[in-house]
This record gives C-alpha cells, sequence and structure tokens, in this order.
C-alpha cells in the first residue's frame, strides 16, 4: 500500500512544509510513492486568514520586500536550499510577464496593485493571497510524478488511532476517513470558545437588546450592526482595531484627501459608527519603521545568546524559566546593547565615553542594577537618547488630563510624534532595538511558548501598523470619528442603565455609555478552548498542553506530545495552537526564519517515517541565533 500523509491545514504553514517536502524528498524518502491529502474548507496556499475573498481594503503590516516562503543559505537546516522570489520579487516578476498569472484570477484592481507595489510598499491581504496561491501551485509542481496530492475541500473534525499503528483523520460531512500513515497539523489561527467574562457579557447584551462582538478576526466579523452615527465602545487598540477602522470608514464610502499643509483629512460618508476606543496603554500601536538599515548591525545575540536560555532551561523547574526574574532582565539589557552600540556608532557626539570602554562596563555590570543605570546617565547625557523600555511600553502612564479633548489632543500629538521618529534615520537605534527584538524572540522560542506579556510587548514595538494607517487613525481623530479612550480603560455592563460603559482614569469623572461593545482583539490559541473540535478531541486522546493551553510539540521535530513528555509517533504539529507558535508562517528574508527550519525538521522527520523505517533521523534542533520572524496579521 502506498504511504499516506494527511496534512490538516493547507494555508501558508501547510504549504511551507509542503516545500520543505518536496525539497527533501530525494535524499530522505527517494523515489518511492507516496500519497498526500490536504484537508483545508479554504483554497490552498492563502488558507482562511490569507483568502482571496475578503476586503481590498485589508492590508499587511509587513513591507512587499520582508515577505517571502522561500529559504535562503542563512537558514540553518539539514535540507537543501530552494530559492524564490519574495513577494515584492514576484510581483516585479509578474510586472515583466516572466512569471505565469497568479492562481488567483487577478483581476482589474488586483491586477492594477500587483503593477504598482513597490518594495517598501504594503501589500493587501488578496494580493498575499494571490503571492501565497502562486508559491503553492510552485510548490505542487516541484514534486515528483510518484508523489499524488489529493485536495479535500473539507475541515478535519476528529484523528483517531488505527489498528497497525495507522491513523484516521476524519473529514467533516463524510462518511470514510482518510486513513494515513502520519498526519501533520497546520491549522493556523483558530477561533475559540468565549471565557467566562465574554459569555457573560454576551448574556449581558441578549437581556437588554445590546450588540457584544466576541475577539475574532475581523475581516470575519459581522459589522452590520455598527450603525451610522451610533457610539461603539471598542477594547483594544492593535492591528484587529485597525482592521476594524479601516472597514467602518472607508469600508462604508469614506475617503481621505490631503490638505494644503500636509495633513491627512477624512471626508465621512456618513455611514460610520463613532468609535470610543481604549486599551491598557491607551495608545495604538508603534508605527511600522519606514527606513532600511545602513552599516553594521548590533552584535547580538550578545546576553539572551542560545546557551544561557538552554541553561536556564536546564537550571528551571518544572514550568521552565520565570519570565519576570529570568529572562526580562536579560531582555532589557540585550536591547539596550543593540540601542547602545547604534547610538555610540552614528552619533558619536551624544556620548560621553569610548564605545568599548562603555560596551565592557555595560556587560560586567548587573542587568536592571543601579550600577547599569548609572554607567548609561554618565555616558549619554540627554535623558531622550536613552532606552527606557517601561516609557515605551506605557507612555501615558500616570498622565492625567482635565477633559475628553485634551485627551484626543494629547493622543494626536503621541501619533505624530511616533511617526515622525519611526520614518528618520536620524533616530537608528529604533531600528537597532527592533533586530534585538527578533533576536530575543528568536531565542526565546527555544522553550516553547513565553506568555501573552512577551507576544504583546514584542507586537506593540515590533509588528505595529504601516505609518499610514496612523496618519489615517489620526485624520479620523479630527473627523471625531474615532474617539481616545484613554490607558487602563475599564469596560463594564451596567445593569442600571443597560449600557455598556467605558471610563479611563486619565480623564477622572469622565465615561461613555454605548449599545455595541466590540473585542477588537484575536481569539486566543487556547487548544482548551478551541472552537474547533480536531484540537479538543486531540486533548481528550492524552495530548499534553503547556502554558495558556497550547499544545505541546517536540522542539526538534514538531511531534505532538504525549503523557509525560513522550512524542507521539505519528502525529505532528506546527503553528499558532502548538508552544512553538512563536514562528510566523512566512518570514523576512535572509534571516535564519525559525519558521523555516521547523518546517524543515518536521518535513525530514515526517519522510523518514514514511520511508518506513519509522526512525528519527537526525534533525538540527532550531537554534535561533541569527534573527527570527517577525509575525504578521
Amino acid at each position: 500500500m502506498t504511504p499516506a500523509l494527511v496534512v490538516v491545514g493547507a494555508g501558508p504553514r501547510g504549504t511551507g512544509v509542503l516545500e520543505r517536502i518536496a525539497a527533501n524528498l530525494a535524499e530522505v524518502y527517494g523515489d518511492h510513492p507516496l500519497d498526500i491529502h490536504l484537508v483545508d474548507p479554504h483554497p490552498p496556499g492563502g488558507g482562511r486568514i490569507w483568502r482571496h475573498d475578503q476586503s481590498p481594503l485589508l492590508w499587511m503590516n509587513s513591507h512587499a520586500e520582508d515577505v517571502t516562503l522561500f529559504t535562503d543559505d542563512t537558514v540553518e537546516m539539514a535540507g537543501p536550499v530552494t530559492p524564490g522570489p519574495d513577494l515584492a520579487t514576484w510581483a516585479a516578476a509578474y510586472r515583466e510577464s516572466t512569471l505565469p498569472p497568479p492562481a488567483v484570477a487577478a483581476g482589474p484592481e488586483l491586477d492594477a496593485e500587483i503593477r504598482g507595489l513597490a518594495p517598501a510598499g504594503f501589500a493587501s491581504r488578496r494580493l498575499q493571497s494571490a503571492y501565497l496561491g502562486w508559491v503553492h501551485a510552485r510548490v505542487r509542481a516541484a514534486l515528483p510524478p510518484q508523489v499524488t496530492v489529493h485536495e479535500h475541500r473539507r475541515a478535519a473534525v476528529r484523528v483517531e488511532g488505527a489498528p497497525g499503528g495507522f491513523q484516521r483523520v476524519w473529514p467533516a460531512g463524510s462518511d470514510t476517513p482518510l486513513t494515513a500513515d502520519a498526519v501533520l497539523l497546520t491549522l493556523g489561527h483558530l477561533d475559540t470558545e468565549p471565557d467566562d467574562e465574554q459569555r457573560a457579557l454576551t448574556a449581558f447584551a441578549a437581556r437588554h437588546g445590546l450588540t457584544h462582538l466576541p475577539p475574532a478576526y475581523t475581516a470575519d466579523s459581522d459589522l452590520s450592526a455598527l450603525a451610522p452615527g451610533a457610539p461603539v465602545l471598542v477594547r483594544g487598540l492593535g492591528l484587529a482595531f485597525v482592521d476594524l477602522m479601516v472597514l467602518v470608514t472607508e469600508g462604508r464610502g469614506g475617503r481621505y484627501s490631503t490638505g494644503a499643509d500636509g495633513r491627512l483629512v477624512y471626508h465621512p460618508s456618513g455611514a460610520e459608527p463613532v468609535l470610543y476606543a481604549g486599551s491598557r496603554r491607551g495608545v495604538p500601536y508603534r508605527s511600522k519603521i519606514g527606513y532600511g538599515w545602513q552599516g553594521d548591525p548590533p552584535p547580538l545575540p550578545r546576553f539572551l545568546t542560545a546557551e544561557v536560555v538552554d541553561a536556564l532551561h536546564a537550571t528551571a523547574g518544572p514550568g521552565g524559566p520565570d519570565f519576570a526574574r529570568d529572562l526580562w532582565p536579560l531582555i532589557d539589557k540585550e536591547l539596550g546593547w543593540a540601542h547602545y552600540h547604534r547610538l555610540f556608532t552614528t552619533r558619536p557626539g551624544a556620548t560621553r565615553v569610548a564605545w568599548d570602554d562603555f560596551a565592557e562596563k555595560y556587560a560586567a555590570a548587573a542587568p536592571l542594577g543601579e550600577e547599569l543605570r548609572t554607567l548609561v546617565a554618565t555616558a549619554v547625557p540627554d535623558p531622550a537618547d536613552r532606552l527606557d523600555l517601561a516609557a515605551l511600553d506605557r507612555p501615558l502612564a500616570g498622565t492625567v488630563h482635565p477633559g475628553p479633548a485634551a485627551l484626543q489632543a494629547a493622543l494626536r500629538a503621541h501619533i505624530a510624534a511616533d511617526l515622525d521618529r519611526r520614518h528618520d534615520p536620524a533616530h537608528s537605534p529604533d531600528l537597532a532595538v527592533f533586530l534585538g527584538l527578533l533576536s530575543v524572540y528568536g531565542q526565546l522560542l527555544r522553550l516553547g511558548d513565553s506568555g501573552q506579556h512577551w507576544h504583546g510587548f514584542f507586537s506593540y514595538l515590533a509588528s505595529g501598523p504601516p505609518g499610514p494607517r496612523l496618519r489615517q487613525l489620526a485624520a479620523l481623530s479630527e473627523a471625531g470619528i474615532v474617539h481616545f479612550l484613554g490607558p487602563d480603560t475599564a469596560f463594564t455592563a451596567d445593569e442600571e442603565s443597560g449600557l455598556f460603559r467605558a471610563a479611563s482614569p486619565a480623564v477622572p469623572g469622565h465615561h461613555v455609555g454605548a449599545r455595541v461593545l466590540v473585542e477588537a482583539r484575536l481569539p486566543d490559541a487556547a487548544a482548551l478552548r478551541s472552537a474547533d473540535p480536531l484540537p479538543r478531541g486531540l486533548l481528550g486522546d492524552g495530548a499534553a498542553t503547556g502554558p495558556g493551553g497550547l499544545l505541546r510539540v517536540d522542539p526538534a521535530d514538531g511531534r505532538l506530545l504525549g503523557p509525560g513528555g513522550l512524542p507521539h509517533p505519528r502525529r505532528f504539529a506546527l503553528g499558532p495552537h502548538t508552544d512553538a507558535r512563536g514562528a510566523g508562517a512566512f518570514t523576512r528574508p535572509r534571516t535564519n526564519s525559525s519558521s523555516f527550519r521547523q518546517n524543515d525538521a518536521t518535513a525530514r522527520a515526517l519522510l523518514a517515517l514514511l520511508r518506513g523505517t519509522g526512525e528519527r533521523i537526525p534533525v538540527p534542533v532550531p537554534s535561533p541565533s541569527r534573527g527570527t520572524h517577525v509575525p504578521d496579521q
């Protein structure tokens, strides 16, 4: 019988592993027949999140030149490199007619976008869908004739063991399971069941005839309840908020123009709701940096190295290293090292000592200690040139305003200052910190998942919206379409008034009531609360979970771990529902992508298993020493 592999999830992560299977096939598997079954209700390549069928107004938050699904010679892996174009290069080749059309019928609008895409531009998600579909088609074409790929445009609802060690995968609505020698779960982003707070808010809305939209992928949300002119409370100012903002403004016929003073002006259509948005920080994510790197990069990693992380893991208890006690001090010192290396290199006039002298004393000083603070204060006289992560993280901490209008003016000034700084190469230590964040992110993947605090901090500083989106947000504030609520906004269900209410200590005595509350944030990835029956069934079958309810996997090859941490011989998983979720499906070129390393290791392990030996061939454990992916939304 021909060996069979079932891949549940044919989006970008499943496509990435399929690419690695094609690359490693000859060396690891040989020229034997192989059946590969792709199970996914959405088109292969883009999957659900990057499907073509969504608003053309929704953008990626990565530059086109920073998006690829192809390996290069920086990737530390056992398999061969198979180069291919990044998104910007692919678009250029399409313009020059050196590539066939995308798998999705482009149409005039998408064709025009492809032809107008600049390397530093931000593509729409529909354009990314076309690129991912093209990558998937290219990977399929690279498979030899003895490999047969079968598509099943259905969801998978259950995986179960079968006699002889085989696995059965049940597609939704089918009476016949797929029998496999191995199963790979690349499920991507899943919906989750509401937690206690969300259920209570939904029940409150039902009692009072209100609307509560729980965490969801904005492109899938029904926004029809957001009536023109009606106040809407929004919890969250991250990327999901930006999508919401776009869909209920431009998506409802509004438009922008540039005024005589160069500022962006919003012209409402009259169909927009009025958004009152707040969050813990009270500010939107920091803008994407709008310039490239020049000169030598900071020497990273320096303090949070693979050896240090492995040593911390080896000496920690069953729960692993404590983030606040063991990891954060090293992260702070690592990011400071990146910042000051760039400052001393590019702006020697801003410092009082030589770099070599500073670097020696910086390395010797304890993290977060008085000695380090004194050293920095002495060597860098202007506080504005020093790195203060706490101030970056909570820029409005402790601020109080006399009224809502003063808060709106302060938030617009904050956005303008952030845009100016993030697009000015004179502040290139910010870009060095960005590179430091990539290095830290890669090292932390060695520990599995590092928790919501780290992911939130990283996303806020390193994975924010394109600059044009923040300019639009400021224009919407000027137009009275968006109102900022302030930091530490509390959202409550007021039984007396029958309304949702929101208030921030930044404007004492002020609160806003509304009949609609939108949770502008993505569902968490906990398998324990997944709305998908497949991961819940895995838990019932003994799959282990780690912190946050994520499925535990072997970091060497992605095998699902079961009771006692033992790897399952035939089940593998990669992606955000696992404790290796930090690695995104696609990545920046030439960054030794951790996701590509994982894909290669898992592909080689699968091929060794399917070869019939069942042995676990040597694969490199990810050692992300040269950067990692900036997660994209």
